[in-house]
């Protein structure tokens, strides 16, 4: 019939005839008895297509075999439709186009009942929508259009009233749980019967219904919400809502402010707390551990929360870093923040909390962690590199060890420069440890009653000390002039110039039949030499003996004779040292201790306010000439800007910024320009002092 010469070749007319039968069947047979069934409940409709549609399918690849001929040679020579395609092309127009309709309501009733927690066919469902994939002939097309955007539109609908109930009667931690256990339910069904194409749309319009448009509801609903889960250490319901709100665009911002919020209202606590404590009457000192613990807790508690609840995301980051930005910048009392700081490390590496070395290395990276909100940093390592160098004078540090690893991190938090001073001190006690022992081989060839040793240190590293010029013990001034004449044989060209308040002695006291070690500062070895053997001095014949001035002798003579132990006494007997009193030995003196070490008032400050001021004015005027020399002209803005930028170890006021400018523009280092006023043009080059931060 097909390979015959026309008139003979009957390929039009059999490939005609293929289409007419399966037109009339289905629309004779098919299509009524899929309309019988409608109307009888869905799964009854979709049972009869689904047969239908497997028997069509079995009849088309039949009579595509029988018709091979005709496919291979007559439709590919007219270009027409294969014979399957031919086929489901009538089974779409005469049964798919009429029933869609029916058929995705009916699919979209089975899905809102296994919502609602019944048990469907799932597999008359997958083989549902099997079909309506077939019907785009290679593309999901139809899919899309007659099952996938009715299906989009129904969900958005069942979770708008779902939302609508859960928002009403549950929690924020129990609509959390449903919202999540919805959103699995959604995914696994299209893992179960449908095209996989669906599963970013389908999750999106549940995101948006059941958590995007409740959002801000949920996170401040009223005794469960963010804030209150945060409170009450919920961990599980954190992460709960972390997972599902990272599901959206910007979803977690609105969180992290909370988070932020929270945190700052807990260190606001903290330092109220102190503050409280203050105004209650407490002694406002330098030392406040208990205030500085509360910090680190804080810190640790939420960095903690942070890493395991909000999976460390840069935005809780951000947010931990904001809250203790102002937290540790909000000073109470006298001391500022910076200073309690650097006193806590000071307790920590003199033992006095009595750890061991991994506890303080741990306390120590706590400190620092804290260190780096501090918008001072300048001021921290002022008061710090004084601390450390009474601890290294006076031999208090607990570990060597330890103070170079707060150097290390330090360091590492704020570049070379910032700890430069501090390791040239540490330094400087490597050195002179050898040049002690080759002193003391010197000093056995003179035969002095004393036991003497001196510490060379560099001046540019450790802070400046008052050096009053006491009249010393001939024997004390004996060895000084073996080691000066020592030390200019060794190094020339140094100068050295003798800090008395930092020296300390061991005076051998006897007090009745007992006798007792002193540890004591050479100041108070003086004071007590002058009054040996009974002797009995008053203030102003003592000072001018010792040749020191008033604002020195007191707090000297208030740490021998009103102190933990009264070495001497003074009459009239008080607590306070007057010009009027007079002072002897104390002859009932006695301890249970036989060495005895007597603290005195340090002579200096931990800072001078003045001197960190002046640096500071320094850093701004090089970092204004640094930036000038760099971009030639620049707007006053801008310049405030990237000074603002350039400026790690503390915040100016921009007024001082400005004021700096002024100066050196009478200094005629920048100059304003002719035709505006806020732009400043940079000078032919000159010289700053040059100027290293501490």
């Amino acid at each position: 019939m097909c390979t015959q010469r026309s008139p003979y070749n009957w390929s039009r007319e059999l490939y005609n005839r293929h289409g007419e039968t399966i037109e009339q069947y289905l629309t004779s047979t098919v299509l009524p008895a899929l309309r019988e069934k409608t109307g009888q409940g869905g799964t009854i409709l979709l049972t009869e297509l689904q047969a239908r549609w497997t028997n069509h399918q079995i009849m088309n690849k039949w009579l595509k075999k029988f018709f091979t001929y005709l496919d291979r040679y007559y439709v590919k020579h007219h270009s027409l439709p294969t014979l399957s395609q031919a086929g489901l092309k009538h089974f779409r127009t005469h049964i798919y186009d009429e029933m869609k309709s029916d058929t995705t309501a009916a699919i979209l009733a089975l899905i809102d009942e296994e919502r609602d927690g019944e048990i469907i066919d799932k597999t008359l469902i997958k083989s549902s929508v099997e079909l309506y994939e077939s019907m785009g002939m290679g593309s999901l097309d139809a899919y899309a259009a007659d099952l996938e955007a009715p299906l989009l539109d129904s969900t958005r609908a069942y979770y708008v009233k779902k939302r609508q109930e859960w928002i009403e009667t549950d929690s924020t931690p129990d609509y959390l749980i449903k919202a999540e256990r919805a959103l699995n339910e959604e995914r696994n069904r299209v893992g179960d019967y449908l095209n996989s194409a669906s599963e970013v749309k389908l999750l999106r319009v549940c995101e948006e219904e059941i958590l995007e448009k409740v959002e801000s509801v949920l996170l401040e609903k009223e005794g469960s919400g963010c804030r209150v889960l945060l409170a009450n250490d919920k961990s599980e319901d954190l992460q709960r809502m972390f997972r599902l709100f990272s599901r959206l665009e910007n979803g977690l911002n609105p969180i992290a402010t909370i988070v932020e919020q929270f945190i700052s209202a807990m260190g606001k606590e903290c330092i109220d707390k102190r503050k409280a404590r203050l105004d209650g009457g407490e002694k406002d000192k330098n030392d406040d551990p208990k205030f500085v613990k509360s910090l680190l807790s804080l810190h640790d508690k939420y960095l903690g929360v942070i890493k395991s609840d909000f999976s460390g995301h840069s935005l809780f980051q951000k947010a931990l870093k904001d809250a203790f930005v102002e937290i540790m910048n909000k000073n109470v009392g006298q001391f500022t923040n910076a200073e309690l700081m650097s006193t806590f490390c000071d307790r920590v590496l003199k033992s006095n909390e009595k750890l061991n070395d991994a506890e303080v290395e741990e306390n120590l990276d706590r400190v620092v962690q804290l260190f780096s909100y501090l918008t001072d940093k300048d001021l921290f390592a002022e008061i710090y590199r004084n601390q450390l160098a009474k601890r290294l004078l006076n031999q208090r540090s607990s570990s060597d060890d330890s103070e170079k690893i707060m150097i290390a991190k330090l360091k590492m938090q704020c570049g070379t420069q910032f700890t430069a001073k501090m390791e040239g001190m540490l330094g400087d006690l490597a050195v002179g440890s050898d040049q002690r022992s080759e002193f003391e081989s010197k000093m056995k060839q003179h035969k002095s009653k004393l036991d003497f040793s001196a510490q060379v240190l560099t001046n540019g590293f450790w802070p400046t000390y008052k050096s009053p010029e006491v009249a010393l013990v001939p024997e004390m001034t004996q060895c000084m002039d073996v080691f000066k004449s020592w030390h200019d044989e060794k190094h020339a060209k140094r100068k050295i110039t003798w800090v008395f308040s930092l020296g300390n002695a061991t005076v051998r006291g006897v007090f009745g039949k007992k006798s007792y070690d002193l540890q004591v500062t050479t100041l108070q070895a003086v004071a007590l030499h002058a009054l040996n053997e009974g002797q009995s001095l008053s203030f102003v014949e003592l000072s001018e003996k010792l040749n020191l001035e008033e604002t020195i002798m007191k707090p000297l003579m208030h740490s021998l004779s009103c102190g933990k132990y009264k070495v001497l006494t003074k009459s009239p007997a008080s607590n306070k040292i007057n010009n009027t009193d007079t002072f002897a030995a104390n002859p009932k003196f006695s301890c249970n201790m036989r060495k005895i070490r007597i603290p005195m008032a340090s002579l200096d400050t931990n800072h001078s306010p003045k001197k960190l001021e002046d640096n500071r004015l320094l850093a701004i005027e090089a970092a204004i000439v640094r930036i000038m020399k760099a971009r030639k002209t620049l707007q006053h803005q801008q310049l405030v800007a990237e000074v603002l930028s350039q400026l790690a170890f503390f915040k100016p006021n921009p007024r001082v910024i400005k004021k700096c400018i002024e100066t050196l523009i009478d200094r005629e280092y920048l100059e304003r320009n002719a035709d505006n006023s806020q732009m400043y043009n940079s000078r032919v080059a000159r010289s700053l002092i040059p100027w290293t931060a501490t």
